[in-house]
């Protein structure tokens, strides 16, 4: 079995071709999950369409998140029953589809005497969550005593503790979910590209039909010809996360005819997150806490499938700079949850020292009172826990459609939606519009199946079967990441020289197929995003990072020179991620 499909540097190269000579039917701006979903969703339909990333895929809040797919039971209080009961529905269906990414996770939820939700109210909740659920979670939630509890975490708080409950939601790779969703849009027909900006619109009386692009890979200011081109497409759908509100100024430049100007959008949240070794906070199910100074809801998540075994811890929900560039993990952010974490488990004595990396990633909420304060660090954000996590889609200058908000979970539905409310905009303006025509064959969206067919426990069977044939034994992790692929992973084994990082087993393969099956163009896109190597180990993988440089080379057919740029590169982007410790 060798089923895999390119999604490398060639791919990119080819779209880059379709850039410059088609006119599409929809250009997507944002390799986010939004984007990846919006482009599978639009391709799906029989639609052509583009899509382009000024960054790597998932660069932003799409590989900074908690990493979870759940329905949002914290947003019961705020009685968002619809946007629960969607959520869940679309974790049944991720946990169907992409197995391999989206597994069942248990989370225990402690009652404590004084707690503003007694245990009758949280059993209530519990009740409603099933029921929202259909009675498909994977497991029904059941009351602990006291005791029940300490014995599935002896180290938790025992003072005050009058019991709790067990729920099930779900983890998952988010980075790579959005990757794999968008190689999934390029198999239908989507050119795809990570690494291209979208600099201006194009403007055609009072309609953007496409946009400026540069290919930041090969851009040169004395060359810049060459590099920059008109990307032209019927309809534009900006995708852009917490980068909404930039965009959206770039919509109304002054090439505009229709005089318009870009309100805000968003009300940003940060959110850090911790990362601890499994062992120093040895849990076998999440735990949601409240945090004491101002009872935000907050989440220790073990990631056992990450590197050697890791716990995330997070997330804080403050408001942030408008731009997230700026965004980075502060002092007051990490004590802020070392607090919570005392308050938890007083008995572990965890310290800043026994942290082993911290991300920072901006929520790109909508609406909602502007405040001045900084969440995460013990003052006020309430402000920010009222927003709504809910989408918002809308017409946006020249035509345009522009998406801000929403959930992780509800990423493929939401996709659908936007995909509609194009067509449905799109079709009015064909009527105006004597050169707009609109598509005659389109049909309903198809995003229900599959993301990846070789992850499917079909697949994954005949991929045990066909290793047994050839008596190998591939690793479970490689399994886990990659599904039946990763006997194409195992294949491309050669000579290592040093002992690959425990958590993960033949580091080199991986690469090898991450740049020919996942677009990675630089080592931080890999360390970063494609495997957790950076954020599960005190080291960063540092140590295999000159290694990894010259597989990285011999792949893409470069030189010594590009190795050195390479790792420089890298480098600093890892100094500058670590720069909260020193």
């Amino acid at each position: 079995m060798n089923s895999t499909q390119e999604f490398s540097f060639r791919t990119r190269q080819k779209s880059l071709q379709r850039f410059r000579g088609e006119i599409f039917d929809i250009l997507v701006i944002g390799g986010g999950i939004t984007g990846a979903a919006v482009a599978r969703d639009a391709v799906s339909r029989g639609l052509n369409v583009a899509l382009v990333e000024r960054m790597d895929f998932a660069f932003g809040t799409s590989s900074r998140s908690s990493k979870l797919i759940h329905g949002g039971l914290r947003y019961l209080q705020n009685f968002e029953i619809k946007l629960v009961f969607e959520a869940l529905s679309e974790r049944t269906l991720l946990l169907k589809t992409i197995p391999h990414l989206v597994k069942p996770l248990p989370f225990f939820l402690p009652s404590y005497k004084g707690d503003s939700n007694g245990r009758m109210l949280l059993s209530a909740g519990l009740w409603l969550y099933d029921l929202l659920a259909l009675f498909r979670s994977p497991g029904f939630h059941r009351s602990l005593s006291k005791k029940q509890l300490l014995k599935s975490i002896p180290f938790l708080r025992a003072e005050g503790l009058t019991g709790g409950f067990r729920f099930f939601d779900a983890s998952m790779w988010d980075d790579v979910m959005a990757v794999e969703t968008l190689r999934c849009a390029q198999e239908n027909g989507a050119a795809v590209a990570n690494y291209i900006e979208a600099i201006a619109p194009l403007w055609d009386a009072d309609r953007i039909v496409g946009f400026k692009v540069r290919d930041l890979e090969s851009y040169s200011k004395n060359n810049s010809e060459k590099n920059e081109w008109s990307l032209k497409a019927r309809r534009v759908i900006v995708c852009a996360g917490p980068w909404t509100d930039q965009m959206g100024s770039r919509l109304v430049s002054s090439e505009s005819q229709s005089g318009e100007v870009w309100n805000r959008w968003l009300t940003p949240s940060k959110g850090i997150h911790l990362v601890f070794d499994l062992k120093r906070i040895p849990l076998s199910g999440a735990l949601m806490m409240s945090h004491p100074q101002d009872g935000r809801i907050a989440f220790v998540i073990p990631r056992p499938d990450y590197g050697a075994g890791i716990v995330l811890v997070g997330t804080t929900d403050g408001p942030a700079d408008h731009d997230p560039e700026r965004v980075v993990v502060e002092a007051q952010d990490v004590q802020y949850l070392l607090v919570l974490l005392q308050k938890y488990f007083p008995t572990l004595n965890l310290t800043e020292a026994d942290i082993v990396s911290a991300y920072v990633g901006v929520r790109p909420l909508m609406g909602g009172e502007k405040s001045s304060s900084v969440g995460g660090n013990g003052r006020d954000s309430s402000v920010l826990q009222k927003v709504s996590r809910e989408h918002h889609i809308d017409i946006g200058p020249g035509g345009t459609v522009v998406v801000a908000g929403g959930k992780y979970t509800t990423h493929r539905k939401m996709a659908e939606e936007i995909v509609d409310f194009t067509l449905e905009n799109w079709k009015k303006d064909a009527h105006k519009y004597p050169d707009l025509t609109f598509p005659r064959k389109i049909g309903p969206s198809q995003t229900r199946s599959a993301v990846n067919p070789q992850a499917l426990p079909e697949a994954i069977r005949q991929c045990r079967a066909e290793a047994e044939v050839k008596k190998v034994k591939i690793p479970e992790e490689l399994i886990s990441r990659y599904g039946a692929d990763a006997l194409s992973v195992f294949d491309l084994r050669s000579s290592y020289l040093q002992a690959p990082p425990v958590g993960f087993p033949d580091l080199e393969a991986q690469l090898r197929h991450c740049i020919r099956a996942e677009m990675v163009l630089h080592l931080e896109d890999f360390y970063l995003r494609r495997v957790p190597l950076y954020f599960s180990r005190k080291d960063h993988g540092l140590p295999w990072l000159e290694s990894l440089a010259k597989v990285w080379a011999q792949e893409r057919g470069l030189n010594e020179a590009d190795v050195s740029s390479e790792l420089t590169r890298l480098r600093a982007e890892l100094d500058q991620r670590s720069a909260w410790q020193k």
